[in-house]
């Protein structure tokens, strides 16, 4: 399996893509009008206290006021409370106008602001800082026992040394010398005194820490041992990771190139294709079948259609082998979507149990090289498989488009035929209410064509019936469900 990270920059947007096998399976886009708040810290004030949603809204200085949950907020007394002891009163933790230093863990998204926690976090190659929490925690996935023994006793010894501190080793530690984890460490307890000491002189609402841009950011979250090599194609950006590289990474900076070519790198590669077709609903399976992909604002809804495969001898042969491609093609898309939260899937439904069991493994199998966390359930009665993946960001599709002004986000339009009928009952409203001579109608071409032709002996009952006559003027700007009835 070969990877290869490439870094597109503009001044006003920075895009990168992890490319697996030739093969687009993530795409990451910050633009400079709208960076992502995650791991950003702040000096919050509380500016309201919900004792019935255990919660409390911040003032971080955003547009909209943060969302801090009682769950989220750290206690001196919590490391003597078992795990399983209830969350206290968040009156007990809180109060208006009391100064918090809190981090986003969840971009704003859709009408909901950012959420927040104390438990503050910081990342870096080999490994995460925790200030407030003395525990060391290894990746689940580095596998090899030896290796976690190894880890958890330098993390261990890292605490014991540490000033109540605890580190959470990332996967990128797996075989790192004690030597780097060591300075990794030095690093993170500079920063976070660097931090504590700008936070106790910043007025709230201020930012104190901002996490690195995504280019930074990728470097230090996405290069594994099997990443061959990074491309940068920008000369500016280039010298500038190249720079950051040799101070905190420099086991990564061999593999970073320039890449000085006149096409451009994402068309190259095939990444801008693959783009768009991540925001179609449709994604084509080879063997003819289909997925539909569906995001709405409470979960996104995956269906699973055999189309136009019919290889197999056997109905439920065929529908296995389409729902074990389907598996594989829905992970790939979930990453490259960044899709989040609650998401089911409806795949074809199968009467084998070991046909299912086959499909959930595939899917799992397929899912382990996510970057995000990601849970599914067994297949349930109706055939249904729920599965959370943790959203932390928004969605490509959320990034890059908005809402249709026309169908104002529903996806469908009312028929010509509809509208039709609605000036109808319209005009009879209005011919009741008011004393006019005439009526003109204002509407789209497509409506006015068949109020002309298919409904014109309809509407001519019409005009006999109110005793006035009714005029049509198509109106170019105006959308298929718009429409004016003019009194004159």
């Amino acid at each position: 399996m070969t990877q290869e990270i490439l870094i597109n920059v503009t001044p006003r947007e920075t895009r990168v893509a992890l490319v697996e096998n030739g093969s687009l399976q993530e795409v990451y886009v910050e633009r400079t009008r709208r960076r992502g708040l995650v791991g950003n810290i702040y000096k919050g004030q509380v500016s309201r206290v919900l004792p019935g949603m255990q919660a409390a809204f911040i003032d971080v200085g955003l547009e909209r006021t943060a969302f801090l949950h009682a769950s989220d907020i750290a206690r001196t007394d919590e490391a003597l409370e078992p795990r399983t002891a209830p969350t206290p009163d968040i009156t007990r933790l809180l109060r208006e106008q009391q100064s918090v230093l809190v981090q986003v863990i969840k971009d704003p998204i859709g009408s909901k602001g950012a959420r927040l926690t104390t438990h503050i976090t910081i990342p870096s190659r080999y490994m995460v800082l925790l200030p407030d929490n003395a525990t060391v925690g290894i990746s689940t996935r580095i596998e090899d026992d030896a290796e976690r023994a190894r880890l958890r006793g330098i993390g261990e010894r890292f605490v014991a040394e540490s000033e109540g501190h605890g580190y959470i080793l990332r996967t990128a530690a797996e075989g790192a010398p004690a030597e780097a984890l060591e300075r990794d460490r030095a690093f993170l307890e500079r920063l976070w005194r660097s931090i504590q000491l700008r936070a106790e002189h910043a007025q709230p609402g201020a930012l104190v820490h901002g996490d690195l841009p995504l280019v930074l950011r990728s470097l230090r979250d996405l290069v594994m041992d099997h990443i061959e090599r990074i491309r940068v194609d920008s000369r500016e950006n280039f010298e500038k990771v190249s720079a950051f590289c040799d101070q905190f990474l420099p086991d990564i900076a061999e593999r970073i190139e320039y890449y000085p070519g006149e096409r451009p790198i994402f068309d190259l590669y095939g990444v801008e294709d693959e783009i768009q077709k991540a925001l179609d609903r449709k994604v084509q399976l080879k063997s003819g079948g289909y997925l539909i992909i569906d995001q709405t604002e409470a979960m996104t809804t995956i269906d699973v259609n055999t189309g136009g495969y019919v290889g197999h001898r056997t109905l439920e042969e065929t529908i296995f082998k389409t729902n074990l491609e389907a598996a594989q093609a829905i992970a790939r898309q979930v990453r490259l979507r960044n899709l989040g939260g609650i998401m089911i899937i409806d795949f074809i439904d199968m009467e084998e149990a070991e046909h299912k069991r086959q499909v959930l493994r595939a899917l799992e199998k397929a899912l382990e090289r996510d970057h995000a966390k990601t849970q599914i359930s067994g297949v349930s009665a109706l055939g249904l498989v729920e599965m959370t993946r943790k959203r932390t960001r928004e969605s490509l599709e959320r990034i890059l488009c908005e809402p249709c002004p026309t169908c104002e986000g529903r996806g469908t339009l009312k028929t010509a035929e509809t509208v039709c009928y609605e000036i109808s009952r319209e005009i009879l409203r209005e011919s009741r209410q008011f004393e006019v001579e005439r009526l003109l109608v204002l509407a789209s071409q497509e409506v006015v064509d068949l109020l002309l032709d298919e409904e014109s002996d309809s509407f001519a009952e019409l005009e006999e019936f109110i005793g006035k006559p009714i005029e049509f003027q198509a109106e170019p700007l105006y959308t298929q469900e718009q429409f004016d009835v003019v009194l004159m």
